[in-house]
């Protein structure tokens, strides 16, 4: 098995938003950032476009065409948060695409873990609803990808962008394949996420949702990963993890007022690593949100880290924050290994 795969391409910096937080200078302070970073095991390549047939897994034709003619266009605004530009169809396709090849990457066997920097981000965007910044809903479409394509039975998203994953669960609900969990600061965009969504019909149950609180740091989102998400992914034992990896739980971060710190992502994603690797089940990752570029850099590099060194990280525990302790009971209804 070769070296850790890091998929990027120039479409990203294509996708214009103008005077947005989620602009190209994201991924432009990324790649500054990799390059300083010369220690890192990882080999950056470049993605290629999702095929039709990938997407359509997850949103109709109508959503690819209308988004596809939008740009072809010149572009325009979807609402006040997402916006299209010439180059955004491109972007979304590549951005789609390399989420599918984090997938092909490890189930074949080529990488050791899989990673992807692209934008625009996807986990907001909903089967027939671009919003909130996404017009494809990425780790959904890699996740189907990997049941449909690879046949797997048993696949897990954890989702630590501070904003819920509206789309990713709106996608999946009622999908017991794929295990659904969310650590993100509520009240905030986009509304939902509530303890108390957990799926419906075959899904119920395969939705997590973690809210905390404004001002949560470190000692509660590590909390939430060592005590909720890894003793669900041991009593789920998931075949392959994908992390929707946002950014803007930081303490840096302007769009939201969580707490975390460059080695809190370090942590969660040691956490990750470790059951991954006891359950024999690869890790890929796929960038979300983070609006504070300096910030948002260094925390990659620090996730990448923790995913791809040779030697896995020591993970150091935690103590159970009382949040942690209330949403592993809760979800012991359905996972009663939990209990």
């Amino acid at each position: 098995m070769g070296a850790p795969v890091l998929l990027m391409h120039e479409s990203s910096l294509a996708h214009d938003t103008g005077p947005h937080p989620e602009s190209a200078e994201r991924i432009r302070t990324i790649e500054r950032y990799l390059d300083a970073a010369d220690w890192l095991p990882w080999e950056r390549r470049a993605s290629r476009p999702a095929d039709r047939e990938a997407l359509l897994r997850v949103h109709p034709a109508s959503h690819l065409d209308a988004i596809a003619e939008l740009a072809a266009a010149g572009g325009g605004a979807i609402d006040a948060d997402t916006v299209v530009s010439s180059g955004s169809w491109q972007a979304a396709l590549h951005a789609a695409g390399a989420a599918v090849e984090v997938v092909d990457l490890l189930l074949s066997g080529a990488a050791p873990a899989a990673a992807s920097a692209h934008r625009p981000p996807g986990h907001h965007c909903e089967t027939n609803r671009a919003m909130g910044f996404c017009l494809l809903s990425n780790v959904a479409i890699a996740a189907r990808h990997a049941v449909h394509a690879h046949g797997l039975e048993r696949v897990m998203i954890v989702d630590w962008d501070v904003h819920h994953g509206n789309g990713t669960e709106q996608v999946l609900a009622s999908d017991n394949t794929v295990l659904f969990t969310s650590i993100h600061q509520s009240p905030l965009y986009p509304g939902t996420g509530s303890a108390h969504e957990v799926g419906h019909g075959e899904g119920a149950g395969f939705t997590i949702n973690l809210p905390v609180k404004s001002g949560a740091g470190d000692e509660v989102f590590v909390s939430l990963v060592q005590h909720v998400v890894v003793p669900l992914a041991r009593s789920f034992k998931p075949q392959l993890i994908l992390i929707s990896a946002g950014y803007d739980a930081h303490e840096d971060d302007p769009l939201a007022t969580c707490r975390v710190t460059d080695h809190g992502y370090f942590a969660m994603a040691a956490a990750i690593r470790a059951v991954a690797e006891d359950l024999e089940a690869p890790v890929g990752l796929i960038l979300e949100g983070g609006y504070d570029v300096a910030a948002l850099a260094r925390s990659f590099v620090q996730t990448l880290d923790a995913l791809g060194s040779a030697d896995a990280p020591d993970v150091v525990p935690v103590l159970e924050h009382p949040l942690a302790g209330n949403a592993r009971a809760r979800a012991a209804e359905f996972w009663p290994d939990l209990g």
